[in-house]
């Protein structure tokens, strides 16, 4: 008998029978936490699955597939030009208006494809934290000081962790690389036959989940009007470029084109369920294939069955603790604001580390914070939350923790809160 392991399990049989003997269930705040947990699932798997990380996880698959490892050792692996592969990795926010959740199909595909490790992660903390519309609305709602100081230090950010953790881990990552450095590169289609073929998927995930603007006038306002007749158009592009230059049989696609039309003309009013019916045909007709087809299937099925439990059960948790936005968890919302006030180092840290578990859909933050803010939050936890906020959160570190490692995961973490604490407390001294 393994006396160390029979320890062990009389522990964790402890800890469970003490966790359900102490439940709380029937107090009022344990209950009210718990349905905010489901309403958080219930509102996320509504709102976010289906229209950020279903195609979120067909681009993965299609990096996979369609992108050759040597391309992208090219301009982003541990050989790359420094200046091009961070420069490429720290601006991709502006193109992906994702969350954090969302942008990890896309790192884990980079990654897996032979990208170094540190313009991957550079890539990871820039998808989410340099959207172009939450700077905006960032720089409208909150001061064109936080816009700035936001997309300014987001950027800075971005380059300074790739660089910190390529350092930290450049050992493993030589290792890593030497498996694929020699990988012939197999062109089977020009570099613009793929660019566009991306950018069609890009522009599907971008225009599908444009949020409303603040106001009901300008650019913004246009493009949210005309958000779905402008999916449409990229969709129906992506179906025209799958028949020419992918070996899409053309029957297929037109099959999956009819009901995607015909719902979009008998329910004009609700758009997701001909982006649900194109969601699915695309599967269905991809799945079914032959070739490279199937295999970017497969690779998009492989990214969905790693990463949506964990996301699903991290935003679980991250609602029992947090709840909604206007509404309270576990943690009272009281507590944040009374700690986050002044510039204190403590502020700062508090408002970095909260921030860094919450969850914050595209553009949630700025409402967040300009109640918080109403309540006495200072300029430089704002800042400090701006940074680690969108860029992390409970559901995105279990993902990063199943494609890095928990030693990568931690040191990541640790560095995006380290730095918006600092940024924090710098921004907080002299605004």
């Amino acid at each position: 008998m393994n006396i160390k392991f029979e320890w062990r399990s009389l522990s964790v049989i402890l800890i469970v029978f003490l966790t359900c003997f102490y439940l709380p269930v029937g107090t009022v705040s344990f209950d009210n936490a718990l349905l905010e947990a489901f309403h958080l699932v219930k509102w996320y798997a509504r709102e976010h699955v289906l229209l950020c990380l279903l195609p979120a996880f067909f681009i993965a698959g299609a990096i996979s597939v369609f992108v050759s490892q040597a391309a992208v050792m090219k301009y982003l692996g541990a050989g790359a030009n420094k200046v091009l592969a961070y420069g490429v990795a720290s601006v991709s926010g502006t193109i992906l208006a994702v969350c954090s959740c969302t942008v990890l199909p896309l790192f884990a595909g980079i990654y897996r494809m032979g990208a170094g490790l540190g313009p991957a992660t550079a890539f990871l903390y820039s998808g989410p934290a340099i959207n172009v519309l939450s700077i905006v609305l960032t720089a409208r709602i909150l001061g064109p000081e936080l816009g700035l100081a936001r997309a300014l230090g987001a950027i800075l950010f971005s380059v300074v962790i790739g660089i910190l953790m390529h350092l930290i881990f450049r050992r493993e990552e030589k290792a890593r690389q030497l498996n694929v450095v020699d990988l012939p590169d197999e062109v089977k289609r020009p570099l613009w036959q793929n660019a566009l073929y991306f950018a069609t998927m890009v522009g599907i995930l971008v225009f599908a989940n444009w949020g409303h603007p603040e106001n009901d006038s300008g650019l913004w306002a246009l493009i949210f009007d005309l958000k779905w007749p402008i999916t449409a158009i990229c969709a129906a592009l992506l179906a025209v470029l799958l028949v020419l230059w992918f070996n899409m049989p053309w029957w297929k696609v037109g099959l999956v084109a009819l009901p995607v039309a015909a719902l979009a003309l008998f329910f004009p009013t609700k758009p997701l369920l001909s982006f649900t019916a194109g969601l699915l045909g695309l599967s269905l007709i991809s799945g079914t294939e032959a070739g490279e087809n199937a295999a970017w299937f497969d690779s998009s099925w492989g990214f969905a069955k790693q990463i949506l439990p964990l996301l699903l059960f991290g935003v679980l948790v991250a609602g029992l603790l947090l709840g909604r936005v206007g509404h309270e968890g576990l943690i009272p919302v009281s507590w944040v604001s009374d700690a986050v006030g002044g510039n204190s180092l403590q502020a700062n840290f508090f408002a970095a580390f909260s921030g860094a578990f919450m969850y914050f859909a595209t553009l949630t933050e700025v409402p967040i914070l300009q109640g918080l803010i109403g309540n006495g939050m200072g300029k430089g936890p704002a800042l400090a939350l701006l940074l680690a906020g969108p860029a992390l959160s409970l559901p995105n570190m279990l993902v990063i923790r199943s494609v890095l490692g928990t030693a990568k995961t931690l040191v990541f973490v640790s560095l995006v809160i380290c730095m918006a604490t600092i940024s924090g407390m710098l921004f907080g001294i002299f605004f």
